[in-house]
């Protein structure tokens, strides 16, 4: 895959955009497709309008600005797609209409041409199912924004061509990129590995252990750059409920993953964060009223919202979701966490974070505290996860 390739991207969303962006940034002929006219019109000028920002701020020259623009071009038709190595779909996250995206790009393009699609919560090869060659299908996950966020998770789906995986990192590496090759799971890595930032903490929540203030200072004291209940609220209660919901449902009801009550009555109440002016804080013209931050109780909500992080860190590991490498760069780039949670995990040593979780196990009787068998692996050797 070198710059010659020319690559398409389907829909002309924020996240579309973005991605049609980096690849023009790294040199490639890139066309956009939509079937809505005014979103091409209003994704352009709106990637205009980044251009003259950055000219003003002498961070790229016009010469600079106007060659990326004139690599890009817009249609709103898929047979322009055709010339194509690569094609990105960045579209609504349905399953029926992704796999009619692609059932179509199976005709339309050449023979060897890849297809990605950028889901971050749908099976890459339940989408590839709809193709006739699904060995050309992967998981291309970019976060946003896209050309700011610089981890890709590459997931191959399970009839992906064996040689795609590498070759699509090795380009991801070429965009400036920190590309992570994971297993199809459900939530890959960060989707899956972040749930119990927010879910272990609505639980301390719930049993009165701290107040959404005291949760949130304490996790940011430990260097998260935003508590859980802040970055719900700025994510949307009802996206992240959402997301926690399809996790749980997709691992056929795994306790781990199930969701809070607390956050259904946000959701159900419209109290859906900063979009709505109201979440689990109050929002006057963007300023949150976060209330008394207090360190109540800091050392124990660390301890219980680390254990079951670097828990599930290990469980991904042991499931070979992504290699140990891999996971702790997911959660560095992608989400911004202070630490890789299994380099994390190995400062204290497994042993205590095993004895956290079987202490909290014996507690409550609970099956979302069950320590991960790798973890318990290594706890009982005294053992780290990165000898």
């Amino acid at each position: 895959m070198d710059k010659s390739m020319s690559i398409g991207v389907i829909g002309a969303g924020t996240m579309g955009i973005g991605i049609a962006q980096m690849a023009a940034e790294a040199g490639h002929k890139v066309i956009v497709f939509d079937t809505r006219k005014d979103a091409l019109e209003k994704a352009m000028a709106g990637l205009r309008g980044l251009m003259d920002k950055l000219v003003d701020k002498q961070k790229r020259t016009r010469a600079a600005a106007d060659e990326l623009l004139g690599r890009i071009s817009i249609a709103e038709s898929l047979e322009y797609l055709a010339p194509c190595g690569l094609v990105i779909e960045a579209i609504v996250e349905d399953l029926k209409v992704k796999q009619e995206v692609f059932k179509k790009l199976d005709g339309a393009l050449a023979a060897d041409a890849i297809l990605a699609t950028n889901t971050s919560s749908l099976s890459v090869t339940a989408i590839a199912a709809a193709c006739s060659h699904p060995e050309r299908v992967i998981g291309l996950h970019f976060f946003n924004p896209a050309p700011l966020m610089p981890l890709v998770e590459v997931v191959p789906g399970l009839a992906t061509d064996p040689e795609l995986g590498p070759e699509c990192v090795a380009l991801m590496h070429a965009w400036g990129k920190a590309p992570v090759l994971c297993k199809d799971t459900p939530g890959f890595i960060v989707n899956r590995v972040a749930r119990p930032f927010y879910g272990e903490s609505l639980r301390l929540y719930e049993e009165g252990v701290a107040d959404m203030p005291a949760i949130d200072a304490a996790l940011r004291g430990v260097g998260f750059r935003m508590g859980p209940f802040e970055l719900m609220d700025l994510i949307g209660n009802d996206i992240n409920f959402a997301v926690t919901k399809s996790v749980w449902e997709a691992f056929f009801y795994e306790p781990r993953y199930k969701p809070s009550l607390t956050q259904q009555r946000q959701v159900e109440s419209g109290r859906l964060g900063r979009k709505s002016g109201r979440g689990y804080y109050l929002y006057s013209n963007g300023a949150a009223e976060l209330g008394q931050e207090t360190t109540e109780h800091a050392d124990a909500i660390v301890e219980r919202v680390l254990a079951m992080l670097i828990n599930e860190a290990a469980d991904a590991l042991f499931l070979r979701v992504a290699s140990k490498v891999d996971i702790d760069l997911a959660m560095t780039k992608g989400v911004n966490y202070p630490k890789g949670l299994l380099a994390w995990a190995d400062e204290k040593g497994a042993a205590h974070w095993l004895a956290v979780l079987e202490s909290l196990q014996d507690r409550t009787g609970e099956e979302r505290y069950r320590p991960s068998p790798l973890l318990r692996e290594h706890g009982e050797k005294g053992t780290s996860f990165h000898n």
